[in-house]
């Protein structure tokens, strides 16, 4: 079976096909069409993959011959690792061939169905961030200008009519609907090359629900940016949870989880023990993205530090710096959240302001509890050993990335 960087490998060859495959598409409708591609091949290049490999690890998960067949009964210890064991020598050759066969017509159609889909994910999601640096204004995006942005240079190179501002957002919204219609016709592929019908119309039906999730969860957030302090104090905190789970958690771990399983025909059991499994860890890398987007390091994140500040996102950080500051400092805050013309200095004071009211130390205080839930729930799920071991990597991999 691929390893992180073999499978990264795989999910990146299959969107250089795909995009391949759409270019001529495109581009026979008009040269002027040409940068829809080339900046989808941009923000599609790269990046640490974690949906791919939840999706790939949630079909590894699940093995039929873990039950005896005859019997109904749970297979012997020894049984369940000698399958284990034959399972991942037939997905080690698989992977192999796929890497040296540009198409992925090598293998089994397993593989290529869980790749596609990993790929669809990553499809997905790059539309989803494209749309996200529009509602947030954020310029960057891992370090390089965001589509909207690139689209306005663009505008202003050319020298065109009008607000290259303008330009640069409404073209950045069509280069996000392209891409949410192309995850969706990538998935479609993949799931027609899968012999078992009924996982694949459960594995479309998961992706159709994450997707209504993660829209929901995105107007949550925006909501909560310009109604929450209209909202009851108390509520705070319970209000910047929910935006956690469906604009996040269930985005980033649970969703791509279950959809890898379900491709696999996994049972009621075992999709229910990764959905256990997933929400908690997904609520734990929120929130260390939500520490990493007001003290993350520019060269880590990509983004200039103190972000979330500049954008005025509500997280849980904010909402439990808010329950420990004084009447003054509480005001000081909400007044400067949201002020994009914060500077270096303001954006330290506030840095500083939150992390004296404890708020880090209990957002990572969460994070532990959020993380030893999610590794509990692994412990007793019905799924392979292997998939297990390589989940608990992943745990840590997703919680403890570097300031």
């Amino acid at each position: 079976m691929p390893e992180s960087k073999r499978l990264v490998d795989l999910v990146q060859s299959r969107i250089d096909d795909y995009l391949m495959s759409r270019a001529p598409i495109v581009t026979l409708i008009s040269s002027d069409l040409t940068p829809l591609i080339d900046y989808s091949r941009q923000f599609l290049s790269g990046g640490k993959r974690f949906r791919a490999q939840f999706c790939y690890w949630g079909a590894q998960s699940v093995l039929a011959s873990d039950f005896a067949p005859e019997t109904g009964q749970e297979a012997s210890p020894e049984s369940v690792s000698k399958a284990a064991g034959e399972r991942t020598n037939r997905a080690a050759g698989a992977a192999d061939e796929a890497i040296a066969s540009a198409g992925l017509e090598a293998g089994a159609a397993g593989l290529a169905a869980v790749v596609s889909t990993a790929s669809a994910l990553e499809i997905f999601h790059a539309a989803a961030l494209v749309h996200d640096d529009i509602i947030d204004n954020s310029d960057t995006r891992r370090g390089a200008p965001s589509a909207h942005k690139l689209f306005e240079s663009l505008h202003a190179r050319e020298g065109w009519a009008g607000d290259p501002v303008s330009f640069g957002r409404a073209s950045a919204i069509l280069l996000g609907d392209l891409l949410l219609g192309w995850s969706d016709e990538l998935l479609d592929e993949g799931l027609h090359g899968l012999a078992d019908r009924a996982a694949a119309r459960r594995a479309r039906l998961e992706f159709n629900h994450m997707r209504t999730e993660v829209t929901a969860g995105q107007y949550l957030d925006i909501l909560e940016e310009r109604a929450w302090l209209a909202q009851p104090e108390a509520e705070l905190l319970d209000r910047a949870l929910r935006v956690i789970v469906f604009k996040s958690a269930k985005y980033s771990v649970q969703a791509p989880l279950v959809i890898g399983a379900a491709l696999a025909g996994a049972t009621a059991a075992q999709l229910g023990a990764l959905r256990t499994f997933g929400l908690p860890l997904g609520m734990a890398y929120q929130l260390r993205d939500d520490l990493l987007g007001v003290f993350g390091d520019t060269a880590v994140t990509g983004k200039p530090s103190g972000d979330d500040l500049t954008e005025g996102k509500r997280t849980v950080l904010i909402a439990l710096a808010r329950e420990r500051l004084d009447d003054t400092d509480r005001a000081s805050l909400d007044a400067q959240l949201g002020d994009p013309a914060l500077d270096a200095a303001q954006i330290r004071t506030l840095q500083q302001l939150i992390t004296d009211s404890g708020a880090v130390d209990r957002v990572e205080a969460l994070i532990e509890a959020q993380v030893a839930q999610a590794l509990a729930a692994l412990q007793t799920a019905p799924i392979t050993a292997e998939a297990k071991q390589k989940l608990r990597d992943l745990t840590d991999r997703v919680t403890h990335r570097a300031f």
